[in-house]
């Protein structure tokens, strides 16, 4: 079938054809309005389909768009953005929309909405697209419509006589959205370049019923109460400050869980044969620019003048690893070389993208690389893979698997990097991992295989990578002595599980709600002395319950007991431990599990045993 029609042509006579809101063609996704051709296979989306939500963002963006335009007068129209989980609209206002304005524009929209205004297509030339653009003052747009030229013809967005550069996929009928929610406004730069000029950015989600959106509110206020920068002050994790902006600082609570992270991700590197090192926070310029970090990053490093000469900021760890490699001479009988490092690394991030220790500008990455002969690169591969299952099991993550392939900006052959894409593939379908490829997201080097766990509110995180990269190893010069004495290129296997231990931590206090794992809490139980005549028998026990290496506080406060009790609830320790006459006299502690609402009374010994075997095995609860 090799003739061009639009989509909707095709959803006629569909059994749910009033249902249909678009569909994949080929396995891409099109509006109804799309005129379509080399068609192979078609697949109709309806409004209760899961690919939704794209549709019903997108056009929900558009009338956000419509809104604003009525609402303030010399509005200019900048960039959209939509995902499932949401959608945003950028615009150059003279005025500045506070979040108490949300409302009203949410009224206007829903005003639009009642007007049940058709949604068009139109296909003009460059020439005219331009001037209908100009007409309406849409300088913004006219820039974009400027990169589209080749494009012929250009096409356009109409709802009634609000006019937008088109790009799917959009409904076909904004009658589809029946409940929506404006979530914040912000600040961002055009275009995401601090030297563009700076815009009002609205962010919203759009639903296909109201009981959807009264969920979502649900969802979202679970949210708040389980967002980490909340619980990190709560629980005196970690702060920030103005003078290190996007740099955190971790408390001693924080510390200890990030030192109980890092001592788990030790045992397993250690266990598959990976040897630590450290290399310096800054090096020469000189080593960016030819491990090809200056051409595909330096905007995102940061630098300085040292001896005369200019240094960089370690964005990343492998040029350094590179250096250690080539340290010294290598035979083949000594690869697989596993070099691991818990090093920390700065890259730039506006200011606006910071988000507590989701998006910081210093972080900590559990790195290694692999220097494996081309023969072992599918068992390495293979080892590096269940070592990400198991940490991730640790924590009941589920996750999904992505193959990420060649991005247009990359080093290498065609013949290498079909090679490395085909190692992977082989590596994920002889452990039988379902996996997605993501055509064009490797990175510049070599593709990867990129980790998405999902939290317990269905968020997807992607955490964990694993890279194979034959370019980095010619960049350096790297070699091997194979069993004829010649010289042979290694390959390098790049591998992070947390990805960073910052932003893991940020999303596991999020999963937890701060209710952690025994092991993981940085207080693991709390002593409530009845009274103070208790006060003394309690530091006793503390004492005792420190020396077998667990974290202990103990509540010397003179507060009466139900107070106590309360407090001990709130700061989320695993267990509580109260003590009176009767505890005193039998040598047992009263316990309760946090979250409990019964206790129990064990012998100390018992206590210590069960709590050892426990934080042993990282028990989940």
């Amino acid at each position: 079938m090799k003739n061009k029609l639009l989509l909707m042509d095709l959803a006629r006579g569909n059994q749910e054809s009033k249902k249909v809101i678009g569909g994949k063609v080929n396995g891409k996704v099109a509006s109804l309005n799309d005129i379509v051709d080399e068609i192979e296979e078609v697949q109709l989306i309806t409004i209760e389909s899961d690919e939704r939500q794209d549709f019903l963002n997108h056009t929900c963006a558009q009338v956000l768009a419509h809104a604003v335009k009525r609402l303030y007068k010399g509005a200019i129209l900048g960039k959209g953005s939509f995902q499932n989980s949401g959608f945003y609209y950028e615009f150059q206002l003279s005025h500045s929309i506070r979040a108490e304005e949300l409302p009203m524009i949410e009224q206007e929209m829903q005003n639009i909405l009642g007007e049940k205004l058709e949604i068009e297509r139109l296909e003009l030339s460059y020439e005219k697209a331009a001037a209908l653009l100009s007409e309406k003052g849409e300088a913004l747009k006219l820039e974009l419509l400027h990169e589209q030229r080749e494009n012929n013809p250009i096409s356009l967005y109409k709802h009634g006589d609000f006019i937008d550069l088109y790009s799917g996929p959009q409904l076909p009928s904004a009658e589809f959205i029946k409940a929506f929610k404006l979530s914040a406004v912000s600040g961002s730069y055009w275009k995401g370049d601090k030297n563009n000029l700076v815009m009002q950015r609205i962010s919203g989600i759009a639903f296909a019923s109201k009981k959807e959106l009264a969920l979502h509110v649900k969802e979202m206020e679970e949210l708040k109460k389980r967002d980490h920068r909340k619980i990190g002050k709560e629980m005196e994790l970690f702060m920030f400050s103005e003078e290190a902006p996007g740099m955190p600082f971790f408390l001693p609570n924080g510390q200890l869980m990030r030192n109980e992270l890092q001592n788990f991700l030790r045992e397993i590197q250690v266990e598959g044969g990976y040897r630590e090192v450290q290399t310096p926070l800054m090096m020469n310029e000189k080593l960016w620019r030819q491990s090809g970090h200056w051409d595909h990053y330096h905007e995102n490093m940061y630098f300085s003048d040292v001896d005369e000469a200019k240094f960089a900021l370690k964005p990343m760890n492998c040029p350094g690893h590179m250096m250690i490699y080539k340290n010294q001479l290598y035979s083949y009988r000594d690869l697989p070389i596993r070099l691991a490092e818990f090093g920390q690394v700065h890259r730039h991030e506006y200011s606006g993208a910071l988000n507590g220790l989701l998006r910081v500008r210093t972080f900590c990455q559990d790195d290694a690389h692999l220097f494996v002969r081309p023969d072992q690169i599918e068992d390495e591969m293979k080892s590096v893979l269940l070592q990400i299952d198991k940490v991730y099991r640790t924590f009941g993550f589920d996750y999904s698997v992505e193959l990420s392939t060649r991005p247009l900006n990359s080093m290498g052959s065609d013949h290498l990097w079909k090679k490395a894409e085909q190692s992977l593939k082989q590596v994920l379908e002889d452990l039988h991992v379902a996996y997605q490829v993501n055509e064009g997201d490797g990175a510049f080097y070599g593709p990867k295989i990129d980790f998405h766990i999902k939290d317990a509110m269905k968020r997807s995180h992607q955490c964990a990578t694993v890279q194979l990269d034959f370019q980095m190893p010619e960049k350096f010069n790297l070699s091997y002595m194979d069993e004829k004495n010649e010289k042979q290129r290694p390959v390098v296997i790049h591998r992070a599980i947390s990805g960073s231990l910052d932003r893991f931590l940020g999303i596991l206090i999020e999963h937890f709600a701060g209710n952690f794992p025994l092991w993981l809490a940085p207080i693991q139980a709390v002593i409530v002395p009845v009274a103070e005549v208790h006060l003394h028998y309690a530091e006793k026990l503390k004492n005792q319950l420190e020396k077998c290496g667990l974290r202990v506080n103990l509540d010397r406060s003179s507060e009466k007991l139900n107070y106590k009790i309360r407090m001990a609830q709130k700061s989320r320790v695993p267990y509580m431990l109260v003590i009176g006459d009767q505890e005193i006299e039998k040598n047992e502690v009263n316990v309760r599990v946090h979250g409990g609402k019964s206790s129990e009374a064990m012998a100390i010994e018992q206590f210590k045993s069960m709590l050892s075997e426990k934080i042993a095995k990282r028990e989940l609860g």
